[in-house]
């Protein structure tokens, strides 16, 4: 016998989804993507504009998963929620990323434009701020088109500002002013021990944290949103390499051009990523249970 579609129950969760059915069938064997684009079709609205729970519990929008497996049976209600305007994850790092990527170089080229007073070509610290900045960010770019794989297609459209507001503001035109200034301690010679020291620990960190990038990005088949226990250099560290070793990047910078901003941006970034390494590190046990073994520090060796 051929198998039937089950009747689903729907409801607005939050605001009122006009469209939306009072009920929606769909096959027990059909993948849980295959829910969200039916929906789609009945609300108009973007599948990835779409978040459907049942209980309480959320329904992935996943082609793996099938109705059934996500616990749905005729008769089960469903809330539907439309998360408003989204825009793809690619899409906002690029443009995050595209704020400091420009600012610097310009800072640095336009100084006699900016600045009053300047008489003189930019220091060798002026100089080598720039060329690591930029490289870093030229390097988020690049992983961003060619190496990160997102668990998540969409996220809402409105969180661009303030994403945005991190990158293009504090690593953007705050390190950018202070550290191309003729008054700035960057425009002085500085300690070459600093110096040396600073660019050894960029470079460490860069080639390190794209490292573990490819590592996280081969544990994903392509499209797919699996997780697998990640392995190699950091990973017997702490939870998150990839944020330990951009610390140890930025901290590299801080040292090359001495300046407040600096040190402003790599408390805050480091406080972010501290958050989110924790998070990482309680979803790897829940997802991956005793696959994973905990790690004593999420971030920071010896300290988070």
């Amino acid at each position: 016998m051929a198998a039937k579609p089950i009747t689903l129950s729907t409801e607005s969760r939050g605001k009122r989804i006009p469209k939306l059915p009072s009920d929606t069938s769909i096959y027990l064997q059909g993948s849980t993507s295959d829910l969200y684009v039916r929906l789609a079709k009945d609300t108009g609205l973007p599948a990835t504009r779409l978040r459907i729970t049942n209980d309480g519990k959320p329904v992935p929008n996943d082609k793996k998963i099938t109705v059934a497996s996500a616990g749905l049976q005729s008769g089960s209600k469903i809330q539907v929620k439309d998360l408003g305007p989204q825009i793809a994850w690619r899409t906002v790092f690029v443009i995050e990323y595209l704020g400091p990527l420009l600012i610097h170089p310009l800072f640095y080229l336009l100084r006699p434009y900016l600045y009053k007073g300047v008489n003189s070509a930019p220091s060798s610290l002026q100089f080598l701020s720039c060329l690591t900045i930029t490289l870093h960010f030229v390097k988020r770019e690049l992983e961003t088109l060619f190496v990160h794989r997102f668990s998540n297609a969409t996220m809402p459209a409105t969180n661009i500002f303030k994403n945005s507001f991190h990158y293009w503001i504090l690593s953007g035109l705050l390190i950018a002013y202070f550290t191309y200034s003729p008054n700035s301690i960057t425009a002085g010679e500085g300690s070459p021990l600093l110096t040396y020291t600073g660019l050894a620990l960029f470079a460490f960190g860069e080639l390190a944290n794209l490292n573990t990038h490819l590592t996280l990005r081969n544990l994903r088949s392509p499209g797919g949103t699996e997780r697998g226990v990640p392995k190699g250099l950091g990973f017997d560290w702490v939870t998150c390499p990839n944020y330990l070793f951009e610390t140890i990047a930025w901290i590299g910078i801080m040292l090359i051009n001495r300046s407040w901003t600096t040190a402003v941006f790599v408390v805050v970034a480091g406080g972010q990523m501290a958050l989110w390494a924790k998070k990482k590190e309680s979803r790897y046990r829940k997802e991956l249970g005793s696959k994973y073994k905990k790690k004593r520090f999420a971030m920071l060796p010896g300290v988070w």
